[in-house]
């Protein structure tokens, strides 16, 4: 099983189709190296903007250039891409619905050394709360590689959330992206965990372990968290006795929120593994952090098994 780095992946893919079609455009605030945007700037230098560390003037200007025709991405750690840049996006690029990608890197947990400040934690819920926006975290390598191109192809704005960390590659390499569609990774008729980015390939570890057990866990990827339609999701949880929802996001308007709204009045028993509601911090490690906030495999496994007496 391969393992990647999501940032890399996301800056080759990036440089590739800027080969394949001379109106992509990227645009950096001066974090081109942990990004990956470096990679692209050494490219196409002609199409590289570096807008230093002003993240509300990148928005603006990357509209701009939607404007003319020029299909932007613009690049910067979650935490501020979405954060610092929140009205410019809502208004420059969300209300006209433009062709802008916000890149958002070192998502969630995983800029542990740096602390709160840079943790993204509630970015999912922000960007899922602008009208008309896409939001698409990928799993692995490959589905990383689909997603970029599906966003640079998509005629309204996206936000891309990318982790730091190295991950396995858990799904099929020609598998085609479509926007909007969750899947099945793992088959199981006792219980379904939704997952998301980070969460996913713990989930099909989580399922390993409860097969011992003689849990059959079904494990559905879920990389796009807006839009995503009620009627797909619950068919993903027939035949089913519980449901439980994994990110490593707050446990408030991620997507637990997307799952629970889906399943309204369902009445199966619904378990989130979730950051809860609290800030993030600094580590030693990522897996430090992982581990304190409750997000690794074996979290998963109890929580399924919690639902599982509950049902």
């Amino acid at each position: 099983m391969a393992v990647q780095n999501l940032s890399e992946v996301y800056g080759r893919t990036l440089v590739a189709l800027g080969a394949e079609n001379p109106n992509v455009v990227a645009l950096e605030a001066d974090l081109g190296k942990s990004t990956m945007s470096c990679l692209f700037e050494a490219a196409y230098p002609q199409r590289h903007f570096e807008m230093s560390i002003a993240e509300q003037n990148m928005a603006s200007f990357a509209a701009g250039l939607a404007l003319t025709g020029k299909i932007a991405f613009i690049n910067s750690f979650a935490v501020f891409a979405t954060g610092r840049a929140y009205d410019q996006i809502r208004t420059s690029i969300g209300i006209p619905g433009l062709n802008v990608t916000v890149v958002g890197t070192c998502a969630g947990l995983s800029d542990f050394g740096d602390g709160s400040t840079h943790q993204a934690i509630e970015d999912v819920a922000i960007m899922r709360a602008i009208p008309g926006m896409t939001v698409i975290e990928p799993c692995d390598g490959p589905e990383m590689a689909a997603a970029v191109r599906a966003a640079a192809a998509h005629p309204g704005p996206v936000y891309l959330r990318v982790h730091r960390a190295d991950w396995p590659d858990v799904t099929p390499s020609d598998r085609a992206f479509v926007i909007g569609q969750p899947y099945v990774l793992r088959q199981g008729s006792d219980a379904v965990v939704f997952a998301a980015g980070a969460m996913v390939h713990r989930a099909l570890e989580a399922a390993e372990t409860l097969t011992g057990e003689g849990i059959a866990l079904r494990v559905v990827n879920v990389p796009t968290l807006k839009p995503v339609k009620d009627a797909d999701l619950r068919a993903l949880t027939e035949g089913v006795r519980a449901i439980v929802t994994a990110e490593e996001h707050t446990i408030n308007g991620g997507l637990g929120s997307v799952v629970c709204l889906a399943l309204r009045g369902d009445g199966r028993p619904v378990e989130c593994v979730a950051i809860q509601d609290v800030w993030g911090q600094s580590a030693a490690s990522y897996g430090d952090l992982v581990g304190h906030y409750r997000l690794t495999a074996g979290d998963i496994a109890e929580a399924v098994r919690i639902a599982l007496r509950k049902a």
